[in-house]
């Protein structure tokens, strides 16, 4: 393990790297090990393993009327936590009162559970109340195992260790100013006795007491907040993989770890699905200059990746390649929207309204056509809401391809570098694929374009070879 000593750290605790009371203890000792080395840390857990996907299907069940189900989901709610705070908690008496705080927690969600089964409907606060329970629960046990490892530790829920938020329940937004001034106001004291604050993530709170959820990448996103809050010099985003890599090695087995990113090349990758972050926990770090590590969990000693204000000269312009799936092209004609203002604006507007993500666009020059491309799952309903809002005559055809992926090639050594792209797209020609869309933003970070999806594989392979990228 680095032999880091005397920082102020805050570590993120992902659900792999908790899922099961070996992984709790595995986990704990890390922080005891970088406690005792003289750092002051705040630890940030998510909910255990499968947990939230357990939670999501209970309210399902609830909803819907599915008395058995439901109870069946309780009981093995029940089962995994105590199972956890059994074999993460050594001493007798601080399990016992780990096991009592565990059930009391269960018991409310069965109470709040059975509400919802009984008018067969929730709404989005009342979700968030229910998804909360997996970060309380996995915290709680961490707190207890941690205790039980001699380790001074404070529990504290999001709300209380100052994450306040809007009231967009399911994906509630921070209060900037308020959270950063409550962060500091009520973890600093706890570091300052030479206690680890111990933190849900994921969930915050309104300023009336409501519980929020922070939606996707929201652990992260509570680590990099309590960070900026308390000026830390590092965050440590825990998880199982090595580092960010320059491909999945599932694709390429000579895929390697990335040592080091800027802010902008991470967020960049995290918004293509690199494994181990999420965009919104890198704005954060981003505007508070916080340094990011991503390490793993069951490998500490790797160094893992660090994303910092500069990138640093690997020797290459590209640092990464990366495969989107599961995504759909809808391409939209009509020659009737050549110069009309406001055309595209209408089809992304229908998108928005219709809850649905783009995550890239394309429109010629000529403005005849617009393609779009979105989640696979989606398509269908994308489809139908640019038919629904579009003017009758303005739209000629609507094409939607289901086969295809997104290759994105990321590297701040890009910009402002002549030839790139057709180095990239000459090394994808060689090996006899077409390329169906490009998207290029002006900050020249990433070049992302559309293959047919059985040839996604192969495009990303060329590329990371002809750029050397590999071990």
């Amino acid at each position: 393990m680095q032999e880091i000593i005397e920082l102020k750290l805050v570590f993120k605790f992902g659900g792999t790297s908790l899922a099961g009371p070996d992984r709790i203890r595995n986990a704990c000792n890390l922080v005891k090990h970088y406690s005792l080395l003289g750092n002051r840390l705040v630890v940030v857990c998510s909910a255990m393993g499968d947990t939230t996907d357990h939670l999501l299907a209970l309210l399902s069940a609830a909803e819907e009327g599915r008395r058995d189900e439901m109870e069946a989901i309780l009981t093995q709610l029940e089962s995994d936590h105590l199972e956890a705070t059994r074999g993460a908690v050594d001493d007798g008496e601080l399990r016992r009162a780990a096991e009592d705080r565990v059930r009391s927690m269960l018991l409310d969600l069965r109470h709040i559970i059975s509400g919802i089964y009984f008018l067969r409907e929730s709404t989005p606060k009342s979700r968030d109340l229910i998804l909360s329970f997996g970060e309380r629960l996995s915290t709680w046990i961490f707190t207890c195992s941690l205790r039980s490892m001699g380790v001074g530790a404070e529990y504290f829920e999001g709300g209380d260790a100052g994450i306040v938020t809007d009231s967009e329940f399911g994906y509630a937004t921070p209060l900037l100013e308020q959270c950063l001034t409550l962060v500091r106001e009520r973890l600093e004291p706890v570091l300052s006795r030479g206690s680890v604050a111990v933190v849900t993530g994921f969930i915050g709170r309104t300023p009336d007491g409501a519980i929020t959820t922070l939606g996707r990448g929201g652990s992260d996103l509570t680590a990099t907040l309590l960070g900026w809050g308390l000026g830390a010099d590092e965050v440590w985003l825990w998880t199982d993989v090595d580092g960010l890599m320059t491909t999945d090695p599932r694709i390429l087995k000579t895929a390697k770890v990335i040592p080091q990113l800027s802010y902008d090349e991470a967020i960049e990758m995290a918004v293509f699905g690199a494994k181990g972050l999420h965009p919104r926990a890198l704005e954060a770090s981003y505007y508070g200059g916080i340094r990011v590590r991503i390490k793993n969990t069951f490998n500490p000693s790797a160094p893992g990746t660090l994303i910092t204000s500069s990138s640093i000269n690997t020797g290459t312009l590209v640092k990464a390649v990366l495969l989107l799936r599961d995504v759909a092209m809808i391409t939209v004609k009509g020659a009737t929207a050549v110069g009309r203002p406001g055309s595209a604006a209408r089809i992304l507007q229908s998108l928005a309204n219709a809850g649905i993500n783009v995550v890239m666009i394309s429109q010629s020059a000529s403005e005849s056509s617009i393609s779009l491309i979105v989640a696979r799952r989606l398509a269908d309903r994308a489809v139908e809401a640019i038919k629904r809002s579009t003017d009758a005559g303005m739209v000629q055809k609507i094409e939607c391809e289901k086969d295809v992926a997104v290759v994105a090639v990321v590297g701040e050594g890009m910009k402002g570098t002549p030839g790139v792209a057709s180095r990239v797209f000459g090394a994808v020609a060689k090996r006899g694929i077409n390329v169906r869309m490009i998207a290029q933003g002006s900050s020249e970070l990433n070049i992302s374009f559309v293959v047919k999806e059985s040839d996604g594989v192969e495009a990303v392979k060329a590329i990371h070879e002809d750029y050397g990228l590999g071990a």
